[in-house]
């Protein structure tokens, strides 16, 4: 079924393979945005080449950089499934093309696809532990305060 082995962040190539049928490919020229922050989550996109820009805006045109990925990546899942608004940007960082399925075709699919519903987890899961590190990360930059509680909850 789903195989166990691959990157953090990636999806299966039996996953990719059934979500053939609902998807729509779209070419993104570098710097446009797939999404950004604020708007409505209306799907999830699925980075097939090139590489997008995670940014989280910090304030007035400054922005900070969480990660950089690449074919393989869903981008957007959490939004998509709790029905919220985008937390981040996404802009692609090279001519990229990405599919993009809209909540509604990906929760039907999930609701007849069981089997890939673990494999969804698995992946909310890794972006959550992910953030969880960078977030560490930029806490403990010199110059810049520790949150001590939040770390001891954390751990």
């Amino acid at each position: 079924m789903v195989s166990s082995l691959r990157a953090p962040g990636k999806l299966s190539p039996e996953l990719l393979r059934a979500l053939r049928g609902i998807k729509s490919v779209r070419l993104f020229a570098k710097g446009s945005r797939l999404f950004q922050q604020g708007s409505a989550g209306t799907g999830v996109y699925l980075v097939e080449r090139g590489e997008v820009r995670v940014l989280l805006p910090t304030g007035h045109r400054e922005k900070q950089l969480l990660d950089v990925v690449g074919p393989g990546t869903m981008l957007g899942l959490s939004e998509c499934m709790t029905g919220e608004r985008y937390r981040v940007n996404a802009e692609a960082g090279e001519q990229t093309t990405a599919a993009v399925i809209s909540r509604q075709e990906f929760l039907a699919f999930l609701g007849e696809h069981g089997d890939f519903c673990m494999e969804v987890v698995r992946s909310l899961s890794e972006d959550l532990h992910g953030l969880y590190q960078k977030f560490r990360g930029i806490s403990a930059h010199p110059g810049r305060p520790r949150n001590r509680v939040l770390d001891e909850e954390l751990n």
